[in-house]
Order: structure tokens, then sequence, then C-alpha cells
């Protein structure tokens, strides 16, 4: 079994604000996307395919893959409307049906070597691995009203991240129901595998530190957990 990275990074990230795209900003001199590719590019991770916007691909096959010598990159590919249309597009573009896929958001610059051996150890034990970290915090559930409806016992609630590892067949299925299905949007592969899959999803535990940049005050917490890679 191959072990295919695909890293998504389509989005505009309109909630930081600017014309680039919040994968392509600067952090600590490079660009943010580099984070999670490195790690790939350093670990056991076979092929790397990377979903970008329309009209990206030449952009980030020159001024990312080329520049920050990215072997593993094999394919660089245009995603779609949705964030699942662009994972299917990913998946459609994985070079053989016998691997493992771990998909990954560009916007987490924190994806280390760790996290990817805990996502294989249980991905190879269980069919699907999903890092997540325990809530830390109490959540509600409330009415349109606002009013609270219930407080679910936090300790079986966890907050999901990146990557989401499944074998191929498994998670490229799940995504071809939920295409002809035309459904709702879902935010993570992980909806579509519990929705549209035949395995259960297991929880794999991983590390605070691994944020996704969404807002400015983002960029200030990545470039302290990167400490000593900054300039």
């Amino acid at each position: 079994m191959k072990h295919i990275g695909i890293v998504v990074s389509a989005g505009k990230g309109l909630r930081v604000g600017g014309d680039v795209p919040k994968q392509y900003m600067d952090l600590c001199g490079r660009p943010v996307i580099t984070y999670c590719l490195q790690a790939m590019q350093e670990s056991f991770i076979d092929e790397i395919v990377i979903v970008v916007g329309a009209g990206d691909v030449e952009y980030v096959k020159k001024e990312i893959v080329e520049k920050f010598s990215f072997t593993k990159v094999k394919a660089v590919v245009e995603g779609g409307a949705e964030r699942s249309d662009s994972v299917f597009n990913g998946l459609k573009a994985v070079s053989t049906q016998d691997s493992y896929v771990y998909i990954q958001d560009a916007a987490r610059p924190m994806l280390s070597r760790r996290i990817l051996e805990a996502a294989r150890e249980d991905a190879e034990a269980f069919g699907s691995s999903v890092i997540a970290v325990r809530a830390k915090d109490t959540v509600k559930v409330v009415n349109e009203d606002g009013f609270v409806v219930t407080t679910p016992d936090r300790r079986f609630l966890w907050n999901v991240q990146t990557p989401q590892t499944f074998s191929f067949s498994d998670i490229y299925n799940a995504y071809l129901r939920y295409l002809e299905k035309g459904s709702a949007a879902v935010t993570d592969d992980a909806s579509v595998m519990e929705q549209f899959g035949d395995l259960p999803v297991h929880i794999t535990e991983g590390s605070y530190e691994n944020i996704k940049i969404t807002t400015p005050e983002d960029f200030v917490t990545a470039e302290r957990f990167l400490k000593g890679n900054c300039p």
C-alpha cells in the first residue's frame, strides 16, 4: 500500500483578508502551504497531490513545488466549487488505488512527523484516522432564538483537524455516493465517510498546536509555535 498526501489548497481565505489566499501568505519567511508539504516530503509519504484554486496550477508548480524542491509532488490539479469537489478532484489524480490517502488542509502549517505516523498507525489498524483533540471548553447547543437546548458531555467531544486518512477505495466510493446524491455541502472528509461510507470513522489524538490559519491572529500563534524556524 502506498501512502499519498492530498493537500487541499483551493480555498480563498476570506476571513484573513487581502487578495492573496491565506495558504500562500508569508509565515516566518515562506508560504504557509510549504510547511505541511515539507512535513510530508520528509516523512514516509510516497507522493503528494496538491489541489489548487482555478488558475493557480502554474503558480503553485513554479513558486511552490519547484522553488522549494518538493520532489514528492506528482500532480497539481484544480479544485472545484466546494471543498468536497476539490477533494474528489484530488482523489482522481492519485496514481494508484492501492493506497492510503492523507487529506490535509494547506492552511495547517503545524503538521508533524508524529501526527503523520499516528495517522498511518490507526488507518492501517482501523481503516480510517481523523486527527483531533479533546474539546477544552464546555459546548452548548442552542436554538434559533439563542437559548440553550442542551449541554453535551465534554468527555465525548473532539475538535477535528487534518490529516484525515482513509484507504483510497473507501473514501473514493463514499465521495462518489455523496456527489451523486447532490447533498448539502459537508465541512470535512469524515462527514462524507460517516454519511456515505462503509466504515466507522476512528479518532486519532493529535496536537493543540495543529491549528488552521483562519484569522490574522492565527498567524501570530503559528509564529510562536514555529519558534526557531522563524528568521
